[in-house]
């Protein structure tokens, strides 16, 4: 969790800079970034279905390889201790 806040917390640093400084921000807008969510959950219907329709266990798929395809690989906990 600590990565994601540092991440949204540089982020609105620099929103913060670019608006001091009167720039527009490269980064796509919030529909885009909201097509590209779709695209990872989409890309889970397909396995998801597979495993659904063999009767194969569902929670560990789920917690295991969707949630780590969508929001990224679990954080070293060892490296956020400093």
């Amino acid at each position: 969790m600590k990565p994601y806040l540092l991440s949204l917390a540089a982020g609105l640093l620099i929103g913060i800079i670019y608006s001091l400084l009167g720039v527009r921000s490269p980064a796509p807008p919030a529909i885009a970034l909201l097509g590209l969510l779709g695209i990872l959950v989409g890309e889970q219907v397909v396995p998801i279905a597979r495993r659904f329709a063999s009767g194969q266990e569902m929670v560990v798929f789920l917690r295991k390889d969707c949630a780590e395809h969508v929001l990224g690989l679990p954080v070293d906990k060892s490296r956020d201790q400093v």
